[in-house]
């Protein structure tokens, strides 16, 4: 009796270790818990998780940037309406309001069923569990990967060309890619790739390093280019955001001055730079005006 008694303890110990290795039950999503949701992985195990406080933007805000509104807006307005629409990737400067417009884009349209799964660029490999998991519900999903790019040895590159275009499963009609990224092409291009150009007749045509690289940009259907803003659309800027604060003295001699010796010391006119800047700005004179008082 003894001997059955130490079996069953060992076999319960064992059992014990076996079910600490196992996943632990996955949780249901809670899709009334936001309108934003992340994809976070826990070992081997991801999961969709509602984001407790979404940032949200208004349209309006965003300034110097109405052609790339107009695009992005207008493809999103017929994925919501369930009209067919394309996969969007935004390039450009760093901080002209790529990442900004999307937030904006879903703050308008959350209630008419848009929601945004953030997905970060080392769980691209995840993508087709994440389409599965929202394949059936009723919402209109955009996968949003922001600032990506890749190395060539990134495995979330060739995951993210088959789900773009290529899978033998058909994408899910509820989901679209917004990918953002300083460069067009996603990858570093080097020097030594132009040697592989060839001429043929007049025309030129790039090797297969160059078609590779640029063979995932072009799967997303629709590219926006952000540029650079000039010091009078940077100024217009400041000022909507320093009202937003809500700044008086907008317009002073002053104001302009430090904004612009502001994006000197930055090295960039963008419209983060200016937020930055108005931000500054309002806390510096809301606490003078306090010790004022």
């Amino acid at each position: 009796m003894s001997d059955i008694n130490q079996l069953l303890k060992r076999v319960e110990s064992i059992a014990g270790r076996i079910e600490a290795l196992l996943p632990a039950p996955t949780k249901p999503i809670n899709w009334q818990g936001s309108i934003a949701f992340r994809w976070r992985k826990q070992s081997s195990q991801g999961r969709i998780e509602p984001v407790g406080s979404v940032h949200r933007i208004q349209l309006k805000d965003l300034r110097g940037i109405d052609e790339q509104k107009h695009l992005v807006e207008q493809n999103t307005k017929q994925f919501v309406e369930g009209y067919p629409a394309n996969n969007v990737l935004l390039t450009g400067a760093r901080g002209t309001g790529k990442s900004s417009l999307i937030k904006a884009l879903l703050t308008k349209y959350a209630t008419r069923g848009l929601r945004l799964i953030e997905v970060e660029k080392q769980d691209l490999t995840d993508l087709p569990d994440i389409v599965e998991l929202i394949g059936t519900r009723p919402e209109r999903f955009v996968l949003y990967c922001d600032d990506l790019s890749f190395e060539a040895e990134d495995p979330g590159y060739k995951a993210l060309k088959v789900i773009l275009d290529g899978s033998v499963a058909a994408a899910s009609e509820n989901c679209l890619i917004y990918a953002t990224s300083n460069r067009r092409h996603l990858m570093p291009e080097f020097m030594q790739e132009n040697l592989e150009y060839k001429h043929l007749g007049e025309e030129i045509h790039p090797g297969e390093t160059s078609e590779e690289k640029i063979s995932l940009s072009e799967r997303f259907g629709l590219w926006v280019s952000f540029y650079p803003f000039d010091q009078d659309e940077y100024l217009k800027i400041v000022s909507v955001w320093l009202a937003h604060f809500k700044v008086t003295d907008i317009q002073s001699q002053e104001v302009k001055q430090a904004a612009l010796q502001w994006s000197l010391q930055r090295g960039s006119r963008s419209g983060r730079v200016a937020l930055q800047f108005a931000r500054d700005w309002a806390g510096r004179r809301g606490l003078e005006k306090k010790n004022k008082v």
